[in-house]
């Protein structure tokens, strides 16, 4: 993509669910309002966030923290299904894992989902027009962060799957004029204290 200046795009998974279909757990509140502490001082133009509840509740809680920086809702930050592979594409020795995980999506979800990932592609990657850097933090769901990091890490479309971030932890990208993308900090967690780190990982994987 072409552009003139630095975007750099702050990447967040939403704080602890209550429910799949619900807003936050007061752990969740908690973990969302100290990564808005954190993101106080960084000149965001602007923080979207997907239309469920919890990636609503987390960005509201953020903006509390931030300074006239608007909020705004997108379909194209939700939680969907960004890529749906065929056996071929994958590693011989966890295409069966990976399947299985896949096969609940719906034919619809995956005719939909792959539109919003280009979208998303389009709307929140790479350099910017104009003279200045711009900030933007896309506050989303699991699928999505992995999607945007395997992008920029020129990764395979599976390559999404496997990738797993916590709730409310950071992942930054850099995207320069003539440079590849950089991951500058993946899953950072540093401004949650240690009771509220690791949530939204698989447990095997808590350290």
């Amino acid at each position: 993509m072409t552009g003139t200046a630095i975007r750099y795009l702050y990447l967040v998974r939403h704080g602890e669910a209550a429910s799949e279909e619900s807003g936050l757990t007061e752990g969740g509140r908690r973990q969302a309002m100290l990564l808005g502490q954190r993101l106080r001082d960084i000149p965001l133009a602007a923080v979207h966030h997907g239309p469920l509840p919890r990636a609503e509740e987390t960005a509201r809680l953020i903006g509390d923290q931030l300074k006239n920086v608007p909020l705004r809702v997108s379909e194209v930050a939700g939680d969907y299904v960004p890529y749906t592979p065929v056996r071929d594409e994958l590693p011989a020795e966890s295409a069966n894992f990976f399947l299985r995980f896949l096969a609940g999506a719906t034919e619809e979800e995956r005719e939909h989902g792959p539109a919003l990932a280009r979208q998303a592609l389009d709307m929140f990657t790479g350099p910017v027009d104009g003279e200045e850097d711009r900030h933007e933090l896309v506050v989303t769901h699991n699928f999505l962060v992995a999607w945007l990091v395997r992008d920029a890490m020129h990764a395979p479309r599976w390559r999404w799957l496997g990738l797993n971030h916590g709730n409310a932890a950071l992942t930054v990208i850099r995207y320069a004029p003539g440079r590849p993308a950089s991951v500058l900090t993946s899953n950072d967690m540093r401004h949650l204290p240690p009771e509220l780190r690791w949530t939204g990982f698989p447990s095997e994987v808590h350290i």
